[in-house]
């Protein structure tokens, strides 16, 4: 690569991780308002339970469309949209009292807006300044951006929350979600980008049609919808869980920081592994190391130390399946829709991340823990570790790829 256009890869692709520091850091540390909310408004865990996992579910659903706006037309305008919206979202939650105003708020509003600017637009814009041997490791520092984000905004909303009660707290997010927004210019910096338009091209809901065809990019889909049941149960109730435990709030948001301080390790790691490995193979590592990972909770005392060691260790492999999943989707179909293709993929995650957040507190109220989620979550990652296997990585949808 000429060195003026590795220099504006390289400040396209931190000034990506910013803004996934934001978007992300955002969204991960709202577990922590969950008991505030719900002393607060009156609310149950139920509903409000409903609430984040619709949350998961929008985050989702957005994020093939923000994909291929951003496809069509260029990363900019979709970003300055979710990060206002985001911003929206958490000034107007104080305000709801009920449970359809909390999932206007945070359900709807904030999620969308987070998922607007996350994964797949912010990857998708990187890529496609990079040659295909340089994306894996940019979808990496992307990624170890928003893990960045949960290690400093954990601890922080926690803090915000002491100091100036929740309220404040969540007025305090929709600024800093607004002071985002200078960064969008660079992540989206005028002047020809890989894989541009064609006349002759396909839309980019051709593109999905033809991807959804495809083996390997379903089997992946399956094995990120576990993932994604995995994440959301963990940081919407782990904060629950370390409540039944009799230990202090300060665990839990400890235990989210560590869990992004971890993946910011994971991502890097992972980003680069890519260059390597199969990405299949690393897929498959990270969900069968989950498994025994919960196995060893499940049996260990319950002390600060081991949610903090529990913490580590999922850490590592946290977000760390976003850059190996990326990376399959580029090869199988290269960058040109590659937003909307992996914006997909994160849609099948957050339905498992529905699921997650929602039959949590299902489960909290039926039975009054949330051992059988642990089960279920072992056992889930156990089978996504096998689903990867027979993934195949070598690209035969060229039409969808001229420009990769």
């Amino acid at each position: 690569m000429p060195t003026d256009r590795k220099r504006s890869a390289w400040a396209i692709t931190l000034a990506a991780a910013a803004i996934l520091m934001v978007t992300m850091g955002t969204r991960q540390s709202l577990g922590l308002f969950i008991s505030p909310l719900k002393s607060s408004t009156g609310l149950g865990i139920t509903t409000i339970s409903l609430a984040f996992a619709i949350a998961q579910l929008m985050w989702g659903v957005i994020q093939p469309i923000s994909g291929a706006v951003a496809d069509r037309y260029g990363p900019a305008k979709i970003l300055i949209a979710g990060l206002v919206v985001l911003a929206i979202g958490m000034a107007l939650t104080p305000f709801m009292t009920s449970g359809f105003g909390l999932i206007v708020s945070l359900g709807v509003l904030s999620a969308v807006g987070s998922g607007a600017g996350s994964f797949s637009v912010l990857i998708g814009a990187a890529s496609r300044h990079l040659p295909a041997d340089k994306r894996g490791n940019s979808a990496g520092i992307i990624n170890a951006g928003g893990s960045l984000g949960q290690f400093a905004f954990a601890p922080a909303a926690q803090t915000l929350i002491q100091m100036l009660g929740w309220m404040g707290a969540m007025w305090s997010l929709a600024v800093i979600a607004v002071g985002a927004l200078p960064l969008v210019r660079v992540v989206s910096p005028a002047g020809p980008m890989r894989g541009g338009a064609d006349a002759n091209e396909r839309s980019p809901w051709q593109a999905v049609l033809i991807a959804m065809e495809d083996r390997s990019y379903l089997l992946l889909h399956a094995g990120f919808f576990t993932c994604g049941f995995h994440i959301a149960f963990l940081v919407t109730h782990l904060p629950g869980e370390v409540n039944l435990c009799g230990l202090p709030p300060a665990v839990a948001s400890w235990s989210l920081a560590l869990i992004g301080l971890a993946n910011v390790v994971g991502s890097l790691i992972a980003g680069a592994c890519t260059q390597r490995f199969r990405s299949k193979y690393i897929l498959a590592a990270m969900y069968g190391s989950r498994a025994l990972l919960i196995g060893w909770y499940l049996v260990a005392p319950k002390t600060r130390w081991t949610f903090y060691g529990f913490a580590v260790g999922l850490g590592l492999t946290w977000l760390a399946t976003v850059p190996p999943t990326a990376t399959i989707v580029g090869k199988l179909f290269g960058v040109r829709y590659l937003s909307t293709l992996f914006g997909l993929t994160l849609l099948s995650h957050q339905i498992g991340g529905f699921f997650g957040a929602y039959l949590g507190g299902l489960a909290l109220v039926r039975f009054g823990d949330y051992q059988w989620m642990w089960y279920a979550d072992m056992a889930l990652a156990a089978a996504a570790a096998l689903i990867n296997l027979p993934i195949r990585e070598t690209r035969t949808h060229t039409v969808l790829a001229s420009s990769s």
